[in-house]
């Protein structure tokens, strides 16, 4: 497979963190059912969290992805079953459009990690005792810089500990192959090839 068609291999990603606690935050939470009538996922990022963002400031309270201490993070920290609900692509759009480019957690729902491996932001997990040491970390030192090492599966920054993946997807960021569609377009001749031997596919 060429450069130019194989994806990036994603083997460590650093940069600051945003915490947003709660369990079983749905898909619904991280991006409201109205916003999925858009043709293109442009502009999504925006309306992360829009419904518990507008919630809060009611009450007079900030989200976390409304403090502009949090501005450019990259890596998201999330607690037990994120992602849960509707298995819409829309919420990890949304995420990494907002900048998201990783999610440390203690679990997550299994379509909503599968769409995060289809674009490239890794979800390792973490026990509860070190999610809350990671989000305390970046909620009382915003600009502290995170490193997480897939190849070695460790956090090394700004606390040292162990994350899981499991090995599939793991290899996949590692070997550049997280992206179905380029593993469509590097097997187009064989696609081709299957096609023409189908009498239903090839008559077309």
């Amino acid at each position: 497979m060429s450069s130019s068609e194989r994806s990036a291999i994603i083997s460590g990603i650093s940069g600051t963190a945003i915490p947003v606690r709660g369990n079983d935050i749905d898909t619904d939470r991280i991006i409201p059912a109205r916003f999925l009538r858009c043709v293109v996922f442009d502009g999504l990022g925006v309306h992360a969290f829009e419904d518990d963002r507008l919630q809060l400031k009611a009450k007079g309270q900030t989200h976390s992805f409304d403090n502009a201490a949090y501005a450019g993070s990259g890596i998201l920290l999330v607690n037990k079953n994120f992602g849960c609900g509707s298995s819409r692509e829309h919420a990890p759009q949304a995420l990494m459009r907002w900048g998201i480019k990783a999610i440390i957690g203690e679990s997550f729902a299994e379509i909503f990690f599968g769409n995060c491996v289809s674009l490239g932001i890794p979800c390792v997990t973490v026990s509860e005792s070190e999610i809350q040491k990671l989000m305390l970390k970046a909620e009382q030192e915003p600009k502290s810089e995170f490193h997480l090492d897939l190849e070695r599966q460790t956090l090394t920054r700004p606390l040292d500990m162990p994350v899981s993946m499991a090995d599939g997807p793991r290899s996949q960021f590692l070997t550049g192959r997280w992206n179905a569609l380029n593993e469509l377009l590097e097997n187009v001749t064989a696609i081709d090839e299957v096609a023409g031997r189908l009498p239903y596919v090839s008559g077309w």
